[in-house]
């Protein structure tokens, strides 16, 4: 058997797959987020429950936010306890087998480029666009594995200096220690922290697509902000990577405005001889992730 652990700040899951990576069943866990030994205890836990019911010693895979860098060190914003930690040695000590680790939007990017809505493209970009923003590139099927790791994170480019003039904006301080992230401004809170700055008033990102859609002309200002800087987000990484698509995923990609408008709102930020590449939704949705971890776990061998 082959499981995919996907963790996340609020959730740890684990999805178990036979040899065709079909997916049998799932279950998931609350994520301990301040102690680092309660958190590998979980996973480790998870495992040994799949190992019993199904009777074998499974091949284990894990996506996690964060990245893994050059000296398997793990950085995350979300999981601060597994800051500085070298996650995959550790859980290969305790599972006594060999796993892989890798951040979970490239999880996401393999899982959609190699049996998702990008598999008949061999240069996929997977953005997710949900509490976070990053992504993963592949190329014939198989993840970009950069020097340090650290190839995909769109959401850590800066945000335009053009962009910030123009709507006045506050350069805000980012979770992984730099001023002005994309990621604060394309998110998904960051939908309604634009709609706080032009009006004051708090509502939900989910409220402010309400309002747009009643017709409220302050959330359609804050919502063409909101695209006018995830299209600057998206030029950027494809003049880094050149995708044939690019592949959404998160909860902001379920916007069907957010899908529709996305290419007219890159073009202006990209040379005037480049074409914007496809861009569609998730074959596979929240299941992505763990089964790209699974993917991985898959090719992992003694």
């Amino acid at each position: 058997m082959i499981y995919g652990v996907d963790v996340g700040g609020s959730k740890i899951e684990i999805a178990v797959f036979d040899e065709k990576l079909q997916r049998i069943e799932s279950w998931r866990v609350a994520t301990p987020k301040h102690s680092y030994e309660a958190f590998l205890a979980q996973i480790i836990t998870l495992v040994q429950q799949a190992d019993d019911k199904y009777g074998c010693k499974g091949q284990v895979g894990i996506g996690m936010p964060g990245i893994v860098n050059a000296q398997q060190r793990v950085l995350s914003a979300n999981v601060p306890c597994a800051n500085g930690k070298e996650v995959k040695a550790d859980l290969v000590a305790q599972l006594e087998r060999p796993i892989a680790v890798e951040n979970d939007c490239r999880c996401f990017a393999l899982s959609e480029a190699s049996l998702g809505a990008g598999k008949q493209y061999q240069k996929v970009f997977g953005a997710i666009i949900g509490t976070g923003a990053g992504g993963g590139f592949c190329i014939d099927g198989a993840l970009y594995k950069s020097a340090q790791g650290i190839a995909g994170e769109y959401g850590h480019h800066p945000l335009s200096a053009v962009l910030q003039q123009k709507y006045h904006l506050p350069i805000l301080a980012c979770g992984c220690g730099l001023q002005g992230c994309l990621e604060r401004y394309v998110a998904g809170p960051g939908l309604a922290g634009l709609y706080q700055h032009f009006t004051t008033q708090t509502l939900t990102s989910e409220q402010v697509i309400t309002a747009m859609r009643a017709g409220e002309s302050e959330a359609r200002h804050a919502f063409n902000c909101y695209m006018d800087l995830l299209g600057s987000a998206f030029a950027n990484l494809i003049k880094a990577y050149d995708p044939e698509v690019i592949v959404l995923g998160g909860g902001m990609s379920l916007i069907d405005e957010l899908v529709e408008t996305l290419p007219k709102a890159i073009e202006p930020h990209v040379f005037s001889a480049v074409s914007v590449p496809d861009i569609v939704r998730a074959k596979h949705g929240d299941a992505s992730g763990a089964l790209g971890a699974a993917l991985l776990g898959s090719k992992v061998h003694a």
